[in-house]
Order: C-alpha cells, then sequence, then structure tokens
C-alpha cells in the first residue's frame, strides 16, 4: 500500500529519521538529517531517486522548517540504490559534498558506471549456476530498471576507514566493512556511543549477502569479519538503514553470526544429499515463489554461502559437460 507522507519520527535532539519510499517487502529506507551546530544539516543515505521520493524530500524539508541550502552534506553508507539513489540529484539540489568510501565509489562505477555490464554479466553468472534461461532474461530487465533511481551519479569525496566525519555536532569515526556492500561505512560517536550502521546490522532481518561476478569474491566472510568488528564497539543505540532503531547492538552482531552459521549447516546438509547447483540449492532454501528482485538476493545470497563452504574446504565446484557448475561435499 503506497504511504500518502513522508514519516518523520522523534529522535535525539538535533536528529530526524525520514523514511522515504523503496519497492516491496521493505517499502521505507531510512535517511538520518542531523542538524549542525550553524543551522545546516547532514543528511545519510537519501534513499533511491523517483518522483515520488524527490517529493518526500521536498515536504520532509519543508515540514522542519529547511531548503536545499541547508544540506551541508550528503553521507553514503554504501551504493546500494536505496541509499545512494537520490545523492546525485539532491547534491544538483544543494551543491552539497557526497561523501563515500573509495571502495564503494568503485563498487558504483562497476555497477553503474560508464561501460558497466552488470545486467549482461549477472544473468550469465546465473545460467552458469543452473538458472533457467528464461529467470535470467527476467533478471536482466529487472537490473535496467535501477538506472533511473542512481541517476545522475554524484561526484564525491572519498571517506577513509578510521576518518572523523562531524555530523551534528558530533565527531563520528567511519567504520568501512564488506559483504552486504563492499566499502560499507558505518558512523560511531564515541562520545555517545551511538552508530549509523546503515545495512551492515539491522535489528530484525539479515543483511543480504550477495555473491556477484566481479565483486568480492569472498562477501560472506567478509561480512563475518565486519560483524567481528563491529561487535568491538560499545553500542547504546544504532540508528539502521532499515527497520526502527535499536539498543541490543553487540548482541544482534552475534545473532547474525549464529544465523549464517546455521545456514552454512543447512546447506552442507542439503549437499549431503546429492550434489547440486546454486538454483537447486537456492530453491531449497527460499522456495519457489519468490519475485524477480527477491529471486536475485535469494540467488546471490545462496552463491555466497555455497562459496563460503568452498573456503572452508567443505564442498567444491564442478563443472559439468553441459556446463553448469555443482557443488559436490567434501569431508570436512
Amino acid at each position: 500500500m503506497k504511504r500518502t507522507r513522508t514519516e518523520f519520527l522523534s529522535m535525539p535532539e538535533g536528529m530526524h529519521r525520514i523514511q522515504i519510499t523503496m519497492s516491496f517487502p521493505l517499502r521505507w529506507v531510512n535517511s538520518y538529517l542531523l542538524t549542525e551546530p550553524d543551522g545546516k544539516v547532514s543528511i545519510i543515505d537519501p534513499g533511491p531517486r523517483t518522483a515520488e521520493t524527490e517529493q518526500e524530500w521536498h515536504e520532509a524539508l519543508a515540514g522542519l522548517g529547511l531548503t536545499f541550502q541547508h544540506i551541508h552534506q550528503i553521507v553514503l553508507t554504501h551504493h546500494h540504490p536505496d541509499h545512494l539513489g537520490l545523492s546525485g540529484w539532491m547534491q544538483q539540489m544543494s551543491g552539497a559534498p557526497v561523501l563515500m568510501s573509495a571502495r564503494s565509489r568503485q563498487e558504483t562505477d562497476f555497477m553503474w558506471g560508464t561501460g558497466a555490464s552488470i545486467e549482461e554479466r549477472l544473468p550469465e553468472y546465473y545460467l552458469l549456476h543452473g538458472m533457467p534461461q528464461h529467470k535470467t532474461v527476467e533478471i536482466k530487465e529487472h537490473m535496467k530498471t535501477f538506472i533511473s533511481q542512481i541517476t545522475p551519479l554524484p561526484e564525491v569525496t572519498i571517506v577513509a576507514d578510521g576518518e572523523t566525519v562531524h555530523m551534528g555536532g558530533k565527531a563520528w569515526i567511519a567504520v568501512e566493512t564488506g559483504g552486504h556492500a563492499p566499502g560499507h561505512l558505518s558512523f560511531y560517536a564515541p562520545e555517545s556511543r551511538e552508530i549509523l550502521c546503515g545495512d551492515a546490522v539491522l535489528p530484525q532481518i539479515s543483511p543480504n549477502i550477495s555473491l556477484q561476478p566481479g565483486s568480492d569474491a569472498e562477501p560472506l566472510q567478509s561480512y563475518m569479519d565486519g560483524l567481528r568488528r563491529l561487535s568491538t564497539f560499545t553500542v547504546e543505540r544504532a540508528y539502521p538503514g532499515h527497520r526502527n532503531p535499536f539498543t541490543r547492538f553487540t548482541e544482534r552482531t552475534i545473532e547474525l553470526l549464529a544465523h549464517h552459521e546455521e545456514r552454512l549447516a543447512k546447506l552442507a546438509e542439503r549437499l549431503q544429499e546429492s550434489p547440486a547447483h546454486a538454483y537447486d540449492v537456492c530453491l531449497h532454501l527460499f522456495g519457489d515463489r519468490l519475485g524477480t528482485h527477491q529471486l536475485r538476493f535469494a540467488m546471490s545470497e545462496t552463491l555466497a554461502h555455497l562459496q563460503e563452504l568452498d573456503r572452508r574446504g567443505l564442498a567444491r565446484q564442478v563443472q559439468q559437460a553441459d556446463g553448469i557448475i555443482y557443488f559436490q561435499q567434501l569431508s570436512s
């Protein structure tokens, strides 16, 4: 069901959560607006670009007594369209710099830059891993729909891991992790023990971990390493990219680590029965009624976990005579 207005909820003084519309099933992404001491604002993750979300930002700023000229900087946790999408448009409207990591900028170029070919490479990759051809055609068309959501791409100012970014009168330390998105940045404020964690840690759902051709070759290992690093920070309040702000940050990192170990065990059990290609395993995990968008997430998540079994020496990949890649169990 379509929401009629942007919602903004009560937050700590000088901070607002702006819920920006995105596609089902998540329905909205959290953008955060932090007020600077001089009255200007920093925007974190403005959301995907559509006519509707542009209007939502016009309404949100007006509702807070602000204009685009009040925007001091636009800060991105990662390159996915529901986070990066409006940043180029918002930069044009405000003249503000857009901050992101170098690795995230590299991934942006890989996905949507001049000469990018992910809409060709990803369906071909899925075909090698057993997806029926008619499904890969749907994936190809689906990938093209993101272009309008991220155009124009912004001019970027690079933020390095460990660098301090000043937002809302506080010093936030950039923490770079991978897995969900290469070069993902969370921002930790040690004095107030708060973290803007993007999609690195979500309170009720597991962030998607995707293996894609030409990107991180071991995304699940990258993600789990990142969770272990994030778990070392003392966090009293976390501001995620989806769902609601939460307090059980360290506990949540532990739960997510356990979730992925359980999924790896489930995949290993499936391979005990017989060798299988990734599409067959994907259906085993997620069922066969997924829409195209969710099928892409499910397929790449399955591949990420199968790759991790391979990395751990618990499975290996074998290409059959028909060119399809199968995974078979190895003794632990």
